[in-house]
């Protein structure tokens, strides 16, 4: 059981240029934030600057029988705290990633067992954040979450995400 104030142990990093390996990051994120394992995130896997969790609705209903925009909210900022993180380790960095700021933009009901996907806001964004990090040794970087059901767009979020210095 976690206990207030203390930090969770820091999973080792990879070698640098390597990602994560999936399920051992989840296993980690589950152990270092408790509420990870009622999400319903059934996989997760990264294409390029592309972060997508595949999850089940079922822990994230209200009371209409659709999903809840709460957990729905939760799921996109930690989605985007969790490809800062992963970004971060696959370049050698072992650093505390905050949210800044977050937004959503929920555009139709959730209905059925959904996907989630993060990438950067701008095009440049990465090199933008390697350059802050290399210069100043914190940065900020903007990401845009998009929930799919099936076909459908429900919800579109944004999120800045500030790297804290070392030490």
């Amino acid at each position: 059981m976690r206990e207030i104030g203390i930090p969770h142990p820091r999973l080792p990093l990879p070698p640098v240029g390597e990602g994560d390996d999936p399920a051992a990051f989840l296993a980690w994120l589950g152990e270092a934030i408790p509420m990870v394992a009622r999400l319903g995130i059934r996989e997760m896997r990264r294409d390029g600057d592309t972060l997508e969790w595949r999850l089940a609705l079922a822990p994230s209903l209200n009371d209409k029988g659709t999903g809840f925009g709460g957990a729905l909210a939760a799921q996109s900022t930690l989605l985007g705290w969790c490809w800062t993180t992963l970004w971060l380790r696959r370049h050698g960095y072992d650093r505390d990633v905050v949210v800044a700021e977050a937004g959503q933009r929920f555009l139709a009901p959730v209905t059925g067992d959904y996907r989630m996907v993060c990438m950067p806001e701008a095009e440049a964004g990465t090199e933008r954040l390697a350059e802050r990090l290399e210069r100043r040794g914190k940065g900020r970087i903007a990401l845009l979450q998009q929930l799919w059901c099936g076909d459908s767009l429900c919800l579109e979020a944004r999120g800045d995400y500030a790297v804290l210095s070392a030490g």
